[in-house]
């Protein structure tokens, strides 16, 4: 642990001492040429992980309160608000552009020039492809081809990729990058701590990402996503918690430590949404995910301020609200509790939609009972109490499988088992439009009253990447919250 956080420190030294916009991308995000490229990859892990800054703006902040998981009476919580605040707004894109996809991009030509064994490079593309998805899942278009070729190709303005064809490359890639794994053991071993070099879990997790990433244009591209989910499937997708794509972390300085925790620890300011404490009632999940006000679980309503919800409600004291669970031992909001890329409950529950659909074994009621059950089970991975098969029982049984409206509450299940994993829970409710979310209206909002669909450029982008910028504009749409992207068409 001494070794890897001694090589992390110095490595983001380096790493972040590039100044930000694209036109700075001719840096050398890994200046000393002779860093080994397995601690690149340790430091790629973590730095896609474990930012504090994009994970209280993107994640928390504008995610996780759009869709209603969270509720907040601050006004800088602007997602509760729909309001506007460009920084927050353009925080993922500033900082995986110039960390993660300069660092990524950086770890491929060293492999190729090293001339490194095929299964490492796979594994760099496949999470190459999960740093652009989640850029262009709350952007649109965005730079992809071009996008950290500054240093190795001069590319100092790349240009904007069509959301379509990033997404026909992304499929591509992780084809390819699949094909590539066999079961053996990678060269990077225990330098990637997320699977130890397992290429079979590798495999899993590039054929999972495939049907997520299939399944998002179900609404743009029925035919199309139909054939991805159908190769996931056959490739061979998680098939249990032991196959999770998740970052372990520790409380030691820099990026040892959770992004999220980070936030809970310096930010008080966030209550469970009264929404999801509804939903979450009868649910064993309940008093993992929350801690109980002072007259016990009850949630704030969204877009509210404290003068607002005191005129609405009679009191504003958000003491008698339920908040994120901060119980030592049980709860969720450790510096050191894990960060999550990819559940297996979020597969199976995809699974249950591909099976309602007609792609999959038509066995949907099996894959949502699965994909429940792990969304409960895998919670006991933050340290906690393990929900028990009996309380999982319960709690099917009083909620039975409807294939009537099985999209609707497979979603739902999607977004309960997405909690801190806003990114992907933003996503999949603009796919599916569920779960059935009231927006609000709060004053000054910049959206008409209605849910974000889409965050923001970064603003340095219409000053030093202009003519790239306007084009991309032209193409989507005006560059507000409202525009969709076009798989949410």
């Amino acid at each position: 642990m001494k070794k890897r956080i001694i090589i992390l420190t110095a490595f983001t030294l380096l790493a972040t001492s590039c100044d930000d916009g694209f036109a700075e991308m001719n840096v050398n995000p890994a200046a000393a040429s002779n860093i080994d490229v397995g601690y690149k990859f340790t430091s790629l892990l973590l730095e896609t992980s474990a930012n504090r800054y994009v994970a209280w703006r993107a994640n928390l902040i504008y995610g996780s309160t759009m869709i209603q998981h969270f509720a907040a009476t601050a006004g800088y919580w602007t997602g509760d608000k729909y309001t506007l605040n460009e920084g927050y707004s353009a925080s993922l894109m500033d900082t995986y552009y110039q960390g993660c996809a300069k660092v990524v991009q950086d770890i491929l030509n060293q492999i190729d020039a090293e001339e490194k064994p095929a299964e490492m490079k796979a594994i760099a593309r496949i999470m190459r492809v999960f740093i652009f998805h989640r850029l262009t899942d709350m952007h649109g278009n965005i730079p992809y081809s071009e996008a950290g070729k500054g240093y190795s190709d001069g590319i100092l303005q790349p240009k904007y990729d069509a959301q379509k064809d990033i997404y026909a490359d992304m499929l591509k890639e992780l084809d390819e990058a699949a094909s590539a794994l066999s079961s053996g053991t990678s060269g990077f071993g225990s330098q990637d701590f997320m699977y130890n070099g397992d290429q079979g879990k590798w495999k899993k997790f590039a054929y999972s990402m495939m049907l997520r990433l299939g399944m998002r244009m179900s609404k743009v591209d029925a035919a199309g996503a139909e054939s991805w989910v159908k190769k996931a499937i056959v490739g061979g997708v998680m098939t249990s918690n032991d196959d999770i794509a998740y970052i372990i972390h520790t409380t030691e300085s820099g990026l040892n430590k959770n992004g999220n925790g980070e936030v809970f620890s310096a930010d008080g300011n966030m209550r469970i949404s009264k929404t999801f404490i509804d939903f979450l009632t009868g649910d064993p999940r309940l008093d993992v995910y929350a801690q109980p006000g002072a007259g016990g679980h009850k949630g704030l309503p969204n877009g509210y301020s404290s003068s607002t919800l005191k005129e609405a409600t009679g009191e504003a004291n958000l003491d008698n609200y339920s908040q994120p669970n901060r119980v030592s031992g049980t709860g969720i909001t450790g510096e050191d509790d894990p960060m999550f890329f990819q559940t297996y409950a979020e597969v199976e529950l995809l699974l249950a939609e591909a099976a309602e659909r007609g792609w999959g074994d038509g066995d949907a009621a099996g894959h949502y009972n699965k994909g429940v059950t792990a969304a409960m089970k895998y919670l006991a991975l933050y340290g906690g109490t393990e929900i028990t098969d009996a309380a999982i029982t319960t709690y099917l049984t009083a909620n039975p499988y409807s294939s009537a409206n099985g999209l609707e509450m497979i979603g739902n299940q999607v977004w309960a088992a997405t909690f801190l994993n806003e990114y992907e829970g933003y996503a999949n409710w603009r796919r599916t439009g569920f779960p059935t979310l009231t927006p609000v209206n709060y004053p000054g909002n910049v959206t008409n009253g209605t849910i974000p669909r889409r965050m923001i450029y970064a603003t340095g982008e219409k000053s030093r990447n202009t003519a790239n910028y306007e084009a991309a504009v032209a193409a989507q749409g005006a560059d507000n919250l409202t525009t969709r992207v076009w798989w949410d068409k």
